[in-house]
């Protein structure tokens, strides 16, 4: 590792990252960025801040990359290697991935428009298709929403039924009618652990206006209260349009760092929000050394 590795702070809709430049893949190889590193990046009085830390690096510089990938892993140059604030591994990040694009333009490793169409970009909840819009967002393939029982957890003194959603990662959306700002998310809910073995994020919906309008609250497993989640956004979506009987359309989600758009059809969802860099400098050897 060299003793001034480059970074970058930025987020997707206040969902915020410490953002690695390592695209041969020899700045933060092996051990380098382990979990204990993971959470200093990460913290926000000692070291940088964040949710997570997302390495730019390209898949054929990480070893688990032909395992979760497959036979798609020719197709996928880039890889997000995404680690949770806690520094445990994270299957895939809607607001991170359009980050992810975003810094990759940014440094000059894609050229924007040649990803109007999307490219692939592998992540350890398989291959994602992420693009760039004419007005400066970005979109991402999410694949689809799969329901896979109904479950609760426990928060705030009160019980929250919902549906357990997979969207390559876990959750448990709940519609209620309780008003999410009222609620007290600074610990993790108790859930079913036989329906989640690896956790899970909980998502807190207020419907606005039944199957088109939502804003939420979300717990995310190994971060905690997070800004926007956008695995989240697409579970609580389709949570949203099930609760209406209907199976596909278009809704709005407000989350508490801006405003996400989700498209859910039986195939597929399709994530379309902001990503904004903040800041890029270098991690001082004081701070290495420590």
């Amino acid at each position: 590792m060299t003793a001034t590795p480059r970074v970058l702070i930025g987020h997707g809709t206040e969902n915020d990252f410490v953002v690695l430049p390592d695209p041969d893949g020899s700045g933060w190889a092996g051990e380098r960025l382990d979990a204990a590193m993971v959470r200093r990046l990460c913290d926000r009085r000692a070291g940088l801040g964040g949710d997570g830390v997302l390495r730019l690096v390209r898949s054929a510089h990480v070893p688990d990359a032909a395992d979760v990938l497959g036979p798609e892993l020719a197709a996928c140059e880039w890889f997000m290697d995404h680690r949770n604030a806690d520094g445990s591994y994270a299957e895939m990040c809607g607001n991170g991935i359009r980050l992810f694009l975003h810094a990759l333009i940014e440094e000059g490793l894609l050229d924007r428009a040649a990803c109007t169409d999307g490219v692939l970009v592998g992540t350890r909840g398989g291959p994602r298709r992420v693009g760039a819009t004419a007005d400066g967002a970005y979109w991402v393939d999410m694949g689809p929403a799969t329901e896979f029982g109904h479950g609760s957890a426990e928060l705030d003194g009160r019980t929250f039924s919902g549906r357990a959603v997979s969207m390559g990662n876990p959750h448990l959306a709940s519609l209620t009618d309780v008003d999410v700002d009222t609620l007290d998310l600074s610990r993790a809910p108790r859930f079913d652990a036989e329906l989640f073995p690896e956790g899970v994020n909980v998502e807190l919906v207020n419907v606005v206006e039944p199957g088109a309008h939502i804003r939420l609250r979300v717990f995310e497993r190994g971060v905690g209260e997070t800004r926007s989640c956008g695995t989240g956004a697409c579970a609580a979506a389709y949570a949203a349009l099930a609760d209406t009987g209907r199976t596909e359309g278009t809704v709005l989600v407000d989350v508490p760092g801006g405003r996400l758009s989700v498209q859910v059809d039986p195939r597929t969802t399709v994530l379309t929000g902001p990503a904004v860099l903040v800041s890029a400098g270098v991690l001082c050897q004081e701070w290495l050394g420590a």
